[in-house]
């Protein structure tokens, strides 16, 4: 076993991955049906046209979906009138079956997973290394740490993201997507792959950074309080949900601002438009302010919170679950050792 790892975690590097990767889906299990049934009544109020796009969440990160013209067969072009949520929700369990709920969720996964796994391994490490250097900072490490792990995973999902957003909107080929990222190089330089991760920065950076400090503040608080030197899962799911939600709520204004942005995008490469015009962030937020006044940036405040706290609450505590087991696992297996090493 890695001997700096299991004296910082007790767990092992590939354990800590293990765990988010396991958190990340549960994650999407439990949210993705709400985001679902939302989608759909999007739908049925305003029907998806050629290219229209929509911000599809499966809990661990947003993604823009492109309307397909003539595919009547698309999930969230399936027919029904609902007369709300839990009507919606009803409904496509009885008529699609219960894995309706999960429409559109594989493809999405094949990024989220990754870049869950890289931000929350990223997190432990860089947490665990800055807490031994900042001496009598250390309670300032997970906010240091959380905003550090957001920029790198961020950093190498953003081009992904880009491409299969590409990908799919014009319905290119592998070969066709190859050349296409070529002539969008050559004209526009290797930072084109990376548009829309400054946006994305103003809002996810602080949104960690607050999130993980507020998260190791209130375990801590928790656990002083109910007299445990071990977080329980009650503790890290209500310290997740409470967190989230302050971090969702002071960076609205930001997640407003990046949504309509990369609806805006994702509609010009639709319909194979330069999307060379101005979308920098303080010109999304000069028009939402025209258009809406300072309330518009504070839009979706409910429906944001309810997919952030429970999404920040499920993954929190499946990851700290699965390190409790690997960590008991480790110990299981060292003490046999320990014993005989012992012995006379």
């Amino acid at each position: 076993m890695n001997a700096r790892a299991a004296d910082v975690n007790g767990i092992t590097p590939f354990q800590q991955m293990f765990s988010s990767c396991s958190g990340a889906i549960i994650t999407s299990l439990f949210v993705t049906p709400l985001d679902v049934v939302k989608i759909r009544l999007q739908a049925q109020k305003s029907p998806f046209s050629k290219g229209k796009c929509f911000v599809y969440c499966n809990g661990l990160m947003d993604h823009i979906c492109v309307c397909e013209n003539g595919n009547a067969k698309a999930w969230y072009k399936a027919p029904g009138r609902f007369t709300g949520t839990l009507d919606a929700f009803f409904s496509i369990v009885r008529r699609e079956g219960i894995k309706s709920l999960w429409s559109g969720l594989p493809p999405t996964l094949v990024m989220a997973v990754p870049a869950t796994v890289i931000y929350f391994t990223c997190y432990d490490q860089l947490c665990a290394l800055l807490r031994t250097r900042m001496d009598r900072h250390r309670e300032l490490a997970p906010l240091l740490a959380g905003a550090t792990a957001r920029v790198g995973s961020t950093t190498v999902i953003s081009p992904l993201e880009l491409i299969r957003t590409k990908m799919q909107s014009q319905k290119l080929s592998y070969r066709e997507l190859r050349v296409c990222v070529n002539t969008a190089v050559q004209s526009e330089g290797w930072l084109s792959l990376w548009r829309g991760w400054g946006p994305t920065l103003l809002r996810d950076v602080p949104f960690s950074a607050m999130y993980w400090y507020n998260y190791e503040q209130g375990k801590h608080w928790l656990c002083q309080h109910y007299q445990t030197t071990e977080p329980t899962f009650t503790i890290t799911f209500l310290s997740g949900a409470v967190s989230g939600s302050i971090a969702a709520v002071a960076t609205l204004p930001f997640d407003v601002v990046k949504t309509r942005r990369q609806i805006e995008l994702g509609e010009l490469q639709a319909l194979n438009v330069s999307t060379q015009a101005s979308f920098s962030t303080l010109n999304v937020m000069r028009r939402i302010v025209a258009e809406h006044g300072p309330s518009g940036l504070f839009t979706g405040f409910l429906p944001r919170l309810m997919k952030v706290a429970p999404a920040c609450a499920i993954m929190i505590s499946s990851y700290e679950f699965m390190k409790a087991f690997f960590r008991k696992y480790n110990q299981d297996r060292a003490w046999p050792t320990v014993r005989s090493s012992t012995e006379p």
